[in-house]
């Protein structure tokens, strides 16, 4: 084999040759990638697990971009689209793409109960001929523990009658800038064979394929792209907290360095980072080193500098606070924005609950405001956003995350304001992390 990229062949929606595609877990990846499919003109099975995720899908009421949410009003009356919770549909399909969360334990060790239950479905109902494509991000090997080596202790030929390959997905919730009609995607199929078929039903949905030697490269490429943006998130709070300490602004440093052609890439400072990438992702690598005994110390320290990121901010918080001798307990404390990135009515390992969680343990009376985002658990209770936060008086307010369109000027009449986004520089009142 050889690696190498492959252009975009147009697809029409009319296509004799469409193939009938299975998407297994139709969450924030699984169901973009089941509309583009059947955008592109393929039949798509969607399965999940959960009957509750299948009828807010025909309902439409899922957070999706509005490219997305217009594809998916004309899905959900297409004869071509077929949503169910029967694992038996797969053997209907030509290929089965498996997209189901790879999240960490609250000891940031994998979980891989959900990733395991859906390639042991999709193997139970694996029918000759087909192609399984594993998307998941997950550690090196998983494609043959999962799908290779079970598929040929059930007799097949992999390669011959039945074919494997990985491709890691390349989603950007909430950025239209990033669709994966413009995105290039990654693969490696566990023979030649099983990489062409997967290239062919990738190249639906892509503008080309890079093809790599083996499933364990393009899964390990993942891990790379995702541990690459780990460690230089963690840099770039650093550099913040010592811009901070001598009194630079870090964003005007960042914006400087940007101005250079070559050898940078800007990464900007915040109060954590959240989604099941990120803090998630590294851990996979992590954990499957330090069962080898292998160290990976760089990695290791930015993945534990992010971890500790949202308990900076809370420190923040109480330093703010004793300097206008107000103590923790009892503060009214506003947090806006609480999902993960902008844009996104996401909460996954977002860095504000566990901020909004920590104050409430010090005494602290917290609400969230997120024009996205109407109702949030805290301390096992669910809480509304407020809506009106200008009507009340806060002691205090971290703005977290701020969601384009958003009208803060009611900021600028607040008495305190912590800005973990580095963001608002106009406001009289503002600190930074």
């Amino acid at each position: 084999m050889f690696t190498h990229s492959v252009p975009h062949q147009t697809r029409h929606a009319d296509d004799a040759d469409a193939p009938t595609v299975a998407v297994v877990g139709l969450g924030y990846v699984g169901l973009p990638t089941a509309l583009a499919l059947l955008t592109s003109g393929s039949r798509v099975i969607g399965l999940d697990v959960s009957a509750a995720r299948l009828d807010a899908i025909r309902d439409r009421s899922v957070d999706l971009l509005p490219a997305d949410h217009e594809r998916l009003t004309a899905a959900v009356r297409d004869p071509r689209l077929t949503l169910t919770t029967d694992p038996a549909a797969l053997a209907a399909a030509d290929t089965v793409i498996v997209c189901v969360p790879t999240p960490v334990d609250a000891h940031l060790v994998p979980d891989l109960d959900a990733l395991a239950a859906a390639c042991a479905t999709a193997v139970a109902h694996a029918v000759p001929g087909q192609l399984l494509m594993l998307t998941s991000t997950t550690y090196v090997g998983t494609t043959r523990d999962l799908l290779v080596g079970p598929l040929t202790a059930r007799g097949f030929t992999v390669g011959e009658d039945i074919h494997v390959a990985f491709s890691p997905e390349r989603i950007d919730p909430g950025n239209a800038h990033h669709a994966q009609d413009s995105t290039p995607r990654v693969v490696g199929g566990a023979t030649e064979r099983c990489t062409e078929l997967a290239a062919e039903v990738l190249l639906r949905t892509a503008p080309s394929v890079h093809r790599v030697t083996s499933p364990e490269t393009a899964e390990m490429s993942k891990l790379y792209e995702n541990t690459f943006r780990a460690v230089n998130i963690a840099l770039a709070n650093e550099f913040a907290d010592n811009c901070r300490s001598l009194s630079l602004d870090p964003l005007e440093v960042i914006d400087a360095a940007a101005t250079k052609p070559y050898g940078f890439m800007p990464f900007y400072p915040g109060p954590g980072v959240g989604g099941h990438c990120i803090p998630c992702d590294p851990h996979y690598l992590l954990w499957q080193l330090r069962r080898l005994r292998i160290a990976s110390p760089l990695v290791d320290t930015a993945m534990t500098a992010i971890a500790g990121r949202p308990r900076q901010v809370v420190g923040r918080v109480r330093e703010l606070l004793g300097e206008r001798g107000r103590p923790v307990a009892g503060a009214r404390i506003l947090l806006v924005g609480v999902s993960y990135k902008p844009g996104v009515a996401d909460l996954r390992e977002s860095p504000a609950l566990e901020i909004l969680e920590e104050l409430a343990d010090l005494g602290a009376e917290v609400s969230f405001h997120d024009p996205l985002v109407t109702r949030a658990r805290l301390h096992g209770k669910l809480a509304d956003s407020v809506v009106e936060p200008a009507a009340e008086t806060w002691d205090l307010v971290v703005v977290h995350t701020v969601h384009p369109g958003s009208d803060l000027g009611w900021l600028t009449g607040q008495s305190a304001v912590l800005d973990a986004t580095y963001r608002l520089t106009d406001l009289p009142s503002r600190a930074v992390l």
